[in-house]
């Protein structure tokens, strides 16, 4: 039984990371105003590795990856594909907020006065 299940896996490994998430770890470091240099001495790896991963000459293992992306401030998430375009919608909504007013916080939602009022009764009931 084992031979077949390992008869259907095929083991696939990507010859390089997609463009749109090679570009992005790109513009974070420079928005981070660091050298590949620099990202390289933060993650203990030669200048030539990170070059090779923004370029796509190289395909870090996860746990570079998991390293690099955190460095730079950022995550890794699962999210079920069905709310993949409202994550979207709130990373460019947070994108666009930050570029007009610099780097203040701003929330992803707002609470309606209605639902305020009820949040202060609930308190008051415990």
């Amino acid at each position: 039984m084992k031979k077949d299940i390992i008869k259907h896996i095929k083991p696939m490994r990507l010859k390089q990371l997609p463009t749109e998430m090679r570009e992005a770890l790109k513009e974070a470091r420079l928005k981070r105003g660091w050298s590949q240099r620099e990202l390289g001495r933060h993650l203990g790896l030669p200048q030539m590795h990170i070059s090779g991963i923004e370029s796509g000459r190289i395909v870090p293992r996860f746990d570079t990856l998991l390293d690099y992306i955190r460095t730079l401030d950022y995550d890794l998430l699962l999210i079920p594909r069905m709310l993949v375009p409202a994550v979207l919608a709130l990373v460019r909504e947070q994108k666009g907020s930050n570029k007009s007013g610099g780097e203040e916080e701003h929330l992803l939602y707002a609470v309606n006065e209605d639902e305020s009022g009820m949040q202060e009764s609930r308190s008051d009931e415990t």
